[in-house]
């Protein structure tokens, strides 16, 4: 790692997930894992490109890193679908026990305060072999959580940002691939977030969902991991108006790095591993530059890769090996004529000023 990295936050990885549904060692160089993976894990989840030797490399020293399980009975693919809650529950807990490990064996800290940020962040300007990767504790879907009631009881374990839906429909709202806004227990959950200051995250909403939980929840949004549906078409995508609406409530958007996000020729039927995207960092980059012209400065954008949640390399960007060549958006955004503190703001200081902000309260 050269000495002048900057450090990076990544909003959205799925580090839980692909230690255990995937069964990945993620204390292993991505080549490593790599080896190792059988063929069948190959093709269904691609090559790794996400492990904490790499994440050290490329200085992304802070990660939201998900608890996720969905309502789904279809789901035999990410094995984190369920026919009820409890499963989710168990499913969610699993992850959590999963991160708890790594906190004890060193190679994590939790983040749950505004000192726990600062502690991190600072270690992380010059990081030590051995400095712990400070994880904020977050949850794709509110599935895990069984009832407004148990809110309090997520806030106490770490949790500190929830997105209501994922695939298909939760418990609480219809999200991707639905259509139809938010369920009638989303407003007692809403509350209880709201009364735990935790964030909630609108990726994976419905258009109707998203602006029905801005009308119904006023603590603080973001989008971890989401891109821009001008330049990509599709409802997993932000309008601008959306892209506004969050800006304009203080949020971060952080970009995704999944091909068919950032590539409108990738189809989504045909597998990975027979089909090369056109999309490169520089397309990613096209993402964030959206956000920040329609935001007017470069405080609302950030980094939420996504990667290795459930795709792997192939349908990365072209010119991304491993999640440590996130740095190289660094010359990226210098040619394009962004100053050094706009990077580092991309990087990490947006989402490290919005938690910040939030905790506060």
């Amino acid at each position: 790692m050269s000495d002048n990295a900057l450090l990076i936050v990544d909003s959205h990885l799925d580090l839980a997930f692909s230690a255990i549904q995937v069964n990945r060692d993620l204390t292993q160089p991505a080549a490593a894992v790599r080896v190792h993976d059988p063929e069948p894990v190959r093709r269904s989840f691609g090559s790794c490109t996400v492990t904490f030797p790499e994440l050290r490399k490329g200085r992304v020293g802070i990660v939201f890193g998900t608890v996720m399980s969905r309502l789904d009975p279809n789901d035999r693919w990410t094995r984190t679908g369920m026919y009820c809650q409890a499963q989710c529950h168990g499913v969610g807990r699993g992850h959590l026990a999963y991160y708890q490990a790594l906190e004890r064996e060193g190679v994590i800290r939790f983040i749950r305060n505004t000192a726990d940020l600062e502690e991190v962040a600072a270690a992380w300007e010059h990081p030590a072999p051995d400095t712990p990767i400070g994880l904020v504790l977050t949850m794709e879907s509110a599935d895990p959580i069984l009832g407004p009631d148990q809110v309090p009881e997520w806030y106490g374990l770490g949790l500190r940002m929830v997105s209501l839906s994922h695939y298909g429909t939760s418990a609480y709202s219809h999200g991707t691939g639905t259509e139809g806004g938010v369920l009638p227990t989303a407003r007692p959950l809403l509350n209880a977030l709201r009364e735990a200051g935790i964030v909630v995250d609108l990726t994976h909403t419905t258009d109707q969902a998203f602006y029905e939980i801005l009308d119904l929840y006023d603590g603080p949004v973001a989008a971890s991991h989401h891109n821009c549906r001008a330049l990509v078409p599709g409802q997993r995508q932000l309008t601008d108006d959306m892209v506004n609406a969050i800006v304009q409530r203080g949020g971060v958007i952080g970009a995704a790095f999944d091909a068919w996000m950032l590539d409108p020729g990738w189809k989504r039927e045909v597998p990975c591993y027979e089909q090369a995207t056109k999309a490169t960092l520089e397309t990613v980059a096209d993402h964030i530059d959206h956000v920040c012209q329609l935001a007017g400065n470069a405080r609302h954008a950030g980094i939420g890769t996504d990667l290795d949640g459930g795709f792997g390399q192939e349908q990365s960007p072209g010119d991304l090996n491993t999640i440590a060549d996130l740095q190289n958006l660094r010359d990226i955004f210098d040619r394009r004529g962004y100053s050094e503190e706009d990077t580092r703001d991309i990087f990490s200081r947006n989402w490290i000023r919005f938690l910040k902000k939030t905790w506060a309260h």
